[in-house]
């Protein structure tokens, strides 16, 4: 009896233990929970008087002169930066809590056994959500083909990645609004559904370094913990701080070169070279853009700058796309499992997409 009264002690403990550790995790994802509605309308507030605090700044503490140069330029900075770095914290926030439910793994079993156009469009909006840098090219190119995964649903995916992600939106909006934000999203996502498809009907495998299909690393299967939305929080705000701590810098680099573009270069001067009338403008904007090498925190505030003096929105959108879409360092870096060839015919298909979506946008009106 004793013993039997001593197990049922202990079992009691042990589920009382249980309970208390659960309300202690509830409670804990509760008073986050909290924390994260209480600060949205102070967010709110904050970002709507942004241009009354950049005012106050420039008038009131420096006491400088109305439609300046210098002032319209310390103006523009003052305001863009911290609107830009609010609308990043958030955004990448939750796209931080989303991305908790992805991984490399699940992105690349998702894609295998899809029908080609149907991979490519997969491919596409995944490569939205997963993380991926040109760091990664490499290591994902090899799970993709190690998996079976069509070139060119690979192609589409690596295209989509680096191009659409929460740092552009999030600049796209701020700067720009949410038609354009849309726009570069719909003609991203095209451009990479489209080269991807017709990548693989090229059928250019044989251009694939050869140690590539001869490699057959192990899979490491990851063990896909289910994650408490406490845990997933806390990524989130993982991730802002670290994709902030790594692009911040570009982003007050990007400003200030669109706010001295802002200030003192002249608008007729950059809408007689990049503007809509000019046939050649957008073929020379991807020309200038493809050596580049930016990220889409450092070139889409010097973009928002082109665009208000007068360039064209399709010759901005393709500029910003072949920087993008086709940096050199990501070049470089798939050479070591690409042939010239195939490279080659990569960026002239990306290229054509491009020039195709700048001219469009630069012959219709929006509404």
């Amino acid at each position: 009896v004793l013993c039997y009264s001593g197990l049922g002690l202990k079992f009691f403990k042990m589920k009382v233990r249980r309970i208390t550790n659960k309300n202690a995790i509830m409670s804990r994802v509760k008073n986050k929970l909290i924390i994260i509605l209480l600060l949205i309308p102070v967010w709110i507030f904050i970002y709507k008087s942004l241009q009354d605090i950049a005012d106050f700044i420039v008038f009131q503490v420096f006491h400088m002169t109305p439609e300046k140069h210098l002032t319209e330029t310390i103006r523009f900075f003052l305001y863009e930066v911290p609107k830009v770095m609010m609308l990043l914290v958030l955004i990448i926030f939750i796209v931080g809590i989303i991305r908790t439910y992805f991984s490399p793994e699940k992105t690349r079993k998702a894609l295998e056994g899809k029908p080609l156009f149907v991979g490519n469009v997969m491919a596409s909006v995944l490569g939205i959500v997963t993380p991926f840098c040109s760091c990664s090219a490499i290591p994902l190119f090899l799970g993709f083909v190690e998996a079976g995964i069509p070139l060119g649903v690979t192609f589409s995916f690596l295209i989509a990645a680096p191009m659409i992600n929460e740092v552009a939106l999030v600049l796209l909006i701020g700067l720009f609004g949410w038609k354009v934000a849309l726009i570069y999203i719909f003609t991203g996502l095209t451009i990479a559904i489209l080269a991807g498809f017709i990548l693989e009907k090229l059928n250019l495998k044989k251009y694939v370094a050869d140690w590539v299909y001869a490699t057959h690393a192990k899979q490491t299967l990851e063990q896909e913990n289910s994650l408490t939305f406490n845990q997933r929080i806390s990524a989130g705000g993982e991730v802002v701080s670290e994709i902030v701590g790594k692009i911040w810098i570009y982003i007050l680099i990007g400003i200030a070169v669109g706010a001295g573009a802002h200030g003192f270069v002249p608008d007729e001067y950059l809408a007689g070279a990049l503007g809509s009338q000019n046939w050649y403008s957008v073929p020379l904007a991807i020309i200038v853009g493809i050596p580049l090498y930016s990220n889409a925190a450092g070139i889409i505030p010097i973009v928002s700058v082109l665009i208000e003096k007068g360039v064209s929105l399709g010759t901005a959108l393709a500029f910003m796309m072949s920087v993008i879409g086709l940096s050199l360092p990501e070049i470089i870096i798939l050479k070591k499992v690409l042939k010239w060839q195939l490279i080659g015919v990569f960026i002239g298909v990306v290229a054509v997409g491009i020039v195709l979506v700048g001219l469009i946008f630069n012959y219709i009106v929006f509404i």
